[in-house]
């Protein structure tokens, strides 16, 4: 009997409640002109935010690094430079890259930071992979977006390209100063050989002079020693020490080699513009739907809204009126 009585009661509420949603139902049905009045004032403030509010357009564009000939003068002045003719050009490419993206992020935050921030962004292409590089900017027109965004990856570009040359100079500066004290120091060696040669020379003319030997006492002189030099005659000596004091200085190999070397550093010539840090995958795209505001989520939003907002209005008006009747 009890159970009978708990279903019973149940059965009640349910009902109660389905009352109750009818009820409130039909309140807003009552009051539907009045929810309509509030759909439509949201729905006219959601065209004027459409046409007030600033329009968002992004524009994409994929870079990678360079190819080997983008970078062709540079890493050819740098062989010169290291003395290397063959070298990793896929490290020289990769560094390369990474310069473009430390300075185009560098340019990004500054861009946020400014009076009016502009919205420029890097990040990689493929979650887990460096490379591909997607770059965006967000602006108030498509053309704009597009426009901008490429102005930016070449501004990019022409300063990572002048920074690469301004290294080459520095580089060449300090090759070129190294290379010249080496064929100093080598012609200085080779200047007191010269001069340690004729003092020998002139040393066993005293000695040929002093023991009176003026005709030549050796029949091949090639394997005479310094000390039987005298040997030769003062006549042959006085030869000797007038060649050698008008024969131009002895060098080895190794200074025209590092002759070579100064040249070929003093006739590098690299402009900037024929360098370029990046390569694109996909230029920078004219989008054809913006990002914000979206009319029609804008519009359904609205009367959504309107239409919750009305009906909270009359549900809360009926209740209002309600509660005064009581006594």
């Amino acid at each position: 009997m009890t159970y009978e009585k708990n279903n019973h009661q149940t059965e009640q509420n349910n009902t109660q409640e389905q009352i109750d949603l009818i009820d409130l139902l039909l309140q807003v049905w009552r009051g539907k002109w009045l929810v309509a009045m509030f759909v439509v004032v949201s729905i006219i403030l959601a065209v004027a935010y459409i046409n007030i509010a600033k329009e968002k357009w992004t524009s994409v564009a994929v870079i990678s690094s360079p190819d080997a000939g983008q970078i062709a003068a540079y890493t050819n002045a740098m062989s010169v430079i290291i003395n290397t003719p063959n070298f990793d050009i896929n490290d020289i490419q990769q560094r390369v890259i990474t310069r473009f993206n430390a300075a185009f992020s560098a340019l990004t935050e500054t861009l946020k930071n400014q009076e009016e921030p502009e919205n420029l962004t890097i990040a990689a292409s493929v979650k887990g992979q460096p490379l591909p590089l997607k770059v965006t900017y967000v602006g108030s027109t498509a053309k704009e977006a597009q426009q901008k965004l490429a102005q930016y990856i070449e501004q990019i570009d022409q300063k990572i390209g002048k920074e690469l040359v301004e290294d080459l100079r520095s580089n060449i500066h300090a090759q070129t100063s190294n290379l010249m004290e080496s064929l100093s120091t080598q012609e200085k060696v080779a200047q007191e050989q010269k001069d340690l040669r004729i003092k020998q020379i002139a040393q066993a003319l005293t000695v040929a002079k002093e023991a009176g030997v003026q005709a030549p006492q050796v029949q091949q002189a090639e394997n005479i020693s310094q000390d039987n030099m005298f040997l030769l005659g003062s006549t042959a000596l006085e030869s000797m020490i007038k060649n050698e004091s008008s024969r131009p200085l002895v060098f080895s190999d190794d200074y025209f080699k590092t002759r070579q070397n100064l040249l070929d550093l003093q006739a590098i010539t690299v402009d900037p513009k024929t360098i370029h840090a990046y390569r694109y995958v996909m230029k920078p795209s004219l989008p054809a739907f913006r990002d914000s505001p979206k009319k029609a989520l804008t519009l359904v939003l609205a009367t959504l809204l309107g239409g919750v907002i009305g009906a909270g209005f009359v549900l809360a008006r009926n209740a209002i009126r309600a509660y005064q009747v009581k006594p």
